[in-house]
């Protein structure tokens, strides 16, 4: 068995947070970091952090701490990091071009490479220097560019067969942020984003 398929979801939510401090605390000049304070840093504790480092392998001194670099790394090739990885947006509209014009991405080694649309009206079209291209083309343009993720950001009736379209073209792993649950394959990997329930969730704990 895929031995990263037996870790909790919940340690590999965490690690990306582990990830962000670290990187910070390089950029300040720290090299060395102890386990409680890296866990005060992202809001947990000592022992979690020591419990969802351990699936990475021996990692940290005893009485010294873990080496801020070494860390990054490891975590980073854990997740599949350590390397520029190229993503597709499906949807043109007002999220999809806010998504398209995020620098962060870049900055975390996400590449958007491409963006796709069925309007006719908007394929072509340049945003940000990079042209709309129609959805038909979407399968030969992910293996132009080695497209491994794309993001969904059109309406809910389109969602389904464009992310099958999608997964017929070569992608297996897609972050959806259309408010429809997506019936995918075992193996393609699907994280949901519905901001409205998010906003129905945070209604909830500010009525407590």
């Amino acid at each position: 068995m895929n031995k990263k398929k037996t870790i909790p979801a919940a340690t590999v939510n965490r690690l990306p947070m582990y990830l962000r401090y670290l990187k910070e605390l390089a950029q300040k000049g720290d090299t060395v970091i102890s386990s409680y304070d890296l866990a005060e840093l992202a809001g947990g504790n000592g022992p979690q952090l020591r419990k969802d480092l351990s699936y990475l392998g021996e990692l940290g001194t005893r009485g010294v701490g873990y080496d801020v670099e070494s860390l990054i790394h490891q975590i980073s090739e854990f997740m599949g990091l350590n390397k520029e990885q190229s993503v597709a947006i499906i949807g043109a509209g007002k999220l999809g071009t806010a998504l398209f014009g995020y620098e962060g991405f870049a900055e975390k080694g996400f590449k958007i490479c491409a963006i796709f649309d069925t309007d006719l009206q908007k394929v072509d079209q340049k945003i940000n220097g990079l042209f709309i291209s129609d959805i038909k083309d979407l399968e030969r343009i992910v293996g132009e560019k080695k497209i491994e993720i794309c993001i969904i950001t059109t309406p809910a009736s389109e969602a389904q067969k464009v992310a099958d379209k999608a997964v017929s073209s070569g992608i297996n792993a897609i972050l959806n942020f259309a408010p429809v649950s997506l019936k995918m394959p075992d193996r393609v990997v699907v994280r949901q984003i519905d901001l409205s329930i998010e906003l129905q969730i945070l209604s909830f704990y500010k009525a407590l």
